[in-house]
């Protein structure tokens, strides 16, 4: 099964505890295989590739096991030079024992300069408002990863309620030279905005 990562924010952003933490956390356990030891390796090859020094919310790492021990590493990361995350990711993987084979899947984001100010600028018009950033950013894994390739937008994590969701989705999309918006952020508690069922008389 895949399981995704709970990534830090910028190095402003290190405070601890609170829901996007805990929700984060919550959704990684949901895709966790059942054997003992898969779950020891699935939480195993999480904490390695989460202590990538440069992993940041504009990257999106997740993996799935297979048998035999085999780790297939998915998702996307923007240039970081002089860093390489799609390398280094496979090299903090394959020393854990019990792995015996990396598949790596990542995929490598295009060198772009206009891709890089729409990352900052979808980060700052999400994290800006004060509902979202109050409650998603200041937070030791935020639960909402920017993802952008060529001007197109993909949102990956986790978040309390629809909601949010919906106001995420529409301030990344008034961010200039976005060319589209991929929501795919997980909604926790996807009835909590519902209004109550009315009572049968």
């Amino acid at each position: 099964m895949r399981s995704t990562i709970g990534i830090p924010v910028l190095a402003v952003l290190l405070l601890s505890g609170g829901f996007a933490a805990d929700s984060q956390k919550d959704h990684n356990d949901a895709f966790m295989p059942g054997p003992e030891n898969e779950t020891q390796l699935a939480k195993q090859v999480r904490h390695n590739l989460l202590t990538l020094p440069y992993y940041s919310i504009f990257t999106d790492l997740a993996f799935r096991l297979e048998p035999g021990g085999v780790v297939v590493l998915e998702g996307a990361c923007p240039p970081e030079p002089p860093w390489d995350i799609k390398s280094d990711a496979e090299r903090v993987v394959k020393k854990i024992p019990g792995v015996t084979k990396v598949v790596n899947n990542i995929k490598e984001l295009p060198l772009s300069p206009m891709d890089w100010q729409i990352r900052r600028a979808v980060a700052r018009a999400i994290y800006g408002a004060p509902t979202i950033g109050m409650r998603y950013g200041y937070q030791a894994l935020p639960s909402i990863h920017i993802i952008v390739d060529n001007g197109h937008v993909t949102l990956e994590g986790v978040v309390d309620n629809q909601f949010d969701d919906t106001l995420i989705r529409t301030r990344a999309n008034t961010v200039p030279n976005v060319f589209s918006v991929t929501d795919n952020l997980r909604v926790i508690n996807p009835s909590e905005d519902k209004p109550p069922k009315k009572k049968k008389s």
